[in-house]
């Protein structure tokens, strides 16, 4: 071996030990162990004006005293049936599946990580399926995952997609759960965010694939600055991610009483301040006024609870819904087993399949009318599930049924959930 040859070697050696005293070995034996493939370990080899830091990769001399990341890391990405292109809503059932390589927006996203990374397989599922048969869906994810042991996930972007948010999310769980870390592109108000986002990376998108173009780039950075910093990002604010709802001890150069006051002064004096403890911000609604005289009043019933005719007609999905229905009932004084159910999946469906007057109270209401207390019940009444449905999708919702409620001459609405 050259004395060149061996210098470097000592080198590189020398700082396998620094990297060690610093914590970096117990990550990457972690990752070892777990998947049998270590992106953890950074190796730094120095050459004559040249320094290179190769994350999961062994350093080898080229000509030229170069270096070069001789691995990438090892992508799974997840898509729903329509990225997937697989299909639209008739292929909304298919289970997972893999396919080899990267597919659709993930072709364009593999062309962004190629210093750093390559999407070797591709997890294909339809959104009704991996939301109505989750168990199912979950471990056949979790088999692929075992099997293929990549070191890093990317799921979506699902943008505000409710259902594909919550597969995604979904999926982040189920990688954290073996240790592999996760990075998707998401819309803060879709409900796979605020139910999973302590699992993985949430990169925050607009709401619609119109934003892809965006998306996949910003996904790509953070990948990469990801791979930079030996898979520890630090903060949301300083990384670019969504906030992950995970507290940690942190020691800083003031008190914290200090910190309070000069929060406090900044925010008498009108300037600007960050707060350390967000609080949650909630939509102000103005009540509507009373209604004058009850007798005479047209009333309808909206519910978030699920209840639609035997059989589902519109095929309201279980969660994450993306519709609702108009139903007639001016036919109905009682609803029972025979004739509606609840298409709801968040909660236990048994008295409801029974008696669906549990939750949408048209037995009482034909009471009130024949007792004269309330003028008309609505002929139609409205219906949507409210599980894991996005607060997007529920706006929506709201304003479309509100019109329409509007021009049929309703003064009033009882809204019922579970």
């Amino acid at each position: 071996m050259s004395e060149r040859k061996s210098q470097m070697k000592n080198k590189v050696e020398n700082n396998r030990e620094l990297s060690t005293e610093r914590n970096k070995e117990k990550q990457r034996q972690r990752r070892i162990d777990n998947r049998e493939a270590a992106f953890g370990e950074t190796v730094f080899a120095e050459t004559e004006g040249l320094e290179t830091e190769c994350l999961g990769a062994e350093f080898s001399e080229v000509e030229g005293a170069e270096a070069e990341c001789k691995n990438k890391l090892r992508v799974v990405h997840y898509l729903n049936q329509f990225f997937g292109q697989l299909g639209g809503e008739e292929k909304a059932d298919l289970p997972p599946r893999m396919q080899e390589g990267p597919v659709g927006p993930g072709q364009a996203l593999n062309a962004e990580l190629n210093e750093v990374a390559e999407i070797e397989a591709t997890i294909i599922c339809g959104d009704g399926y991996f939301n109505e048969n989750k168990e199912a869906a979950a471990d056949r994810v979790k088999e692929i995952l075992m099997e293929l042991k990549p070191d890093l996930v990317v799921a979506g972007p699902a943008f505000n997609a409710g259902r594909y948010g919550m597969a995604c999310g979904a999926v982040a769980e189920i990688a954290a759960g073996l240790e592999i870390p996760v990075v998707s592109g998401i819309f803060p108000e879709n409900p796979g965010y605020e139910m999973y986002r302590q699992y993985g990376y949430f990169i925050e998108t607009s709401d619609s694939a119109a934003g892809m173009r965006k998306a996949v780039p910003e996904m790509a950075e953070f990948i990469k600055y990801f791979w930079e910093t030996g898979g520890n990002p630090g903060r949301p604010e300083e990384a670019g991610y969504l906030p992950r709802g995970i507290r940690r001890n942190l020691f800083a150069e003031e008190r914290g009483a200090r910190r309070a006051v000069n929060m406090l002064l900044q925010k008498i004096r009108g300037e600007e301040f960050t707060s350390e403890y967000p609080m949650p911000s909630f939509d102000r609604v103005e009540p509507a006024a009373p209604l004058e005289d009850l007798s005479q009043a047209r009333i309808a019933l909206v519910t978030s609870g699920g209840i639609v005719p035997n059989g589902n007609p519109d095929r309201i999905e279980s969660s994450s819904a993306s519709k609702f229905g108009r139903y007639q009932i001016d036919d109905f004084d009682d609803l029972n087993e025979t004739s509606h159910e609840t298409a709801h999946g968040g909660y236990d469906p048994v008295f409801a399949n029974e008696d669906a007057d549990c939750v949408l109270p048209v037995d009482v209401l034909r009471d009130l009318e024949e007792e004269g207390r309330i003028g008309k019940l609505h002929e139609f009444y409205y219906s949507t599930v409210g599980n894991g449905t996005s607060v997007a999708s529920a706006r929506t919702f709201a304003r479309e049924i509100a019109e329409e409620l509007l021009e049929d001459g309703v003064q009033a609405v009882i809204l019922t959930s579970t």
